[in-house]
């Protein structure tokens, strides 16, 4: 009785202190308006000013039928980390287009990251130099903990097909 009480008070821990530093809301001095930073989830996009944006974009996008039946199983081992930035035109652009093509793989929520940055690219509480950020949003792919590839601002080529390309 004693093992779980100790391990529900650890993951109560975990659960406040992960909330502390989810859909963290700033004002960037640099742009003069709020942006998101540490982790971000989609509740956090498309809420605020921030919703605007997600809410054209996401229904505005339609991946490749075609390579969306190969991408399903290519993501099957695969985790992302995406560092993006609310006040940044390719992330408003990119970040729910990449939601929608993930949502269409049926990829598990859970392994895919979101870290939002202000316009050093730094967040408040995470230290996101070790991901070697220089431009946003970077969408970072892994398997088995090991990086396989990134698509940097934009896509080559359209982002089902760049994604089907690092994870084959």
């Amino acid at each position: 009785m004693r093992k779980i009480s100790i391990l529900l008070t650890l993951i109560l821990l975990n659960v406040i202190t992960m909330a502390q530093h989810l859909n963290v809301v700033v004002n960037d001095t640099a742009k003069n308006r709020p942006v998101l930073v540490d982790f971000i989830d989609r509740q956090g996009l498309q809420s605020g000013e921030f919703a605007e944006w997600y809410a054209r974009e996401y229904p505005a996008y339609t991946p490749d039928f075609g390579i969306m039946a190969q991408l399903k199983t290519a993501l099957s081992d695969i985790q992302i980390i995406i560092v993006l930035a609310t006040w940044c035109g390719d992330s408003k652009e990119q970040v729910p287009r990449f939601l929608k093509v993930l949502d269409q793989a049926d990829f598990e929520p859970e392994r895919c990251t979101m870290i939002g940055v202000d316009t050093q690219k730094l967040a408040r509480d995470l230290d996101v130099s070790v991901y070697d950020i220089d431009r946003v949003p970077t969408f970072i792919f892994y398997r088995n903990e090991v990086e396989i590839g990134r698509i940097i601002e934009t896509p080559k080529s359209t982002l089902e097909s760049d994604m089907l390309k690092i994870c084959k």
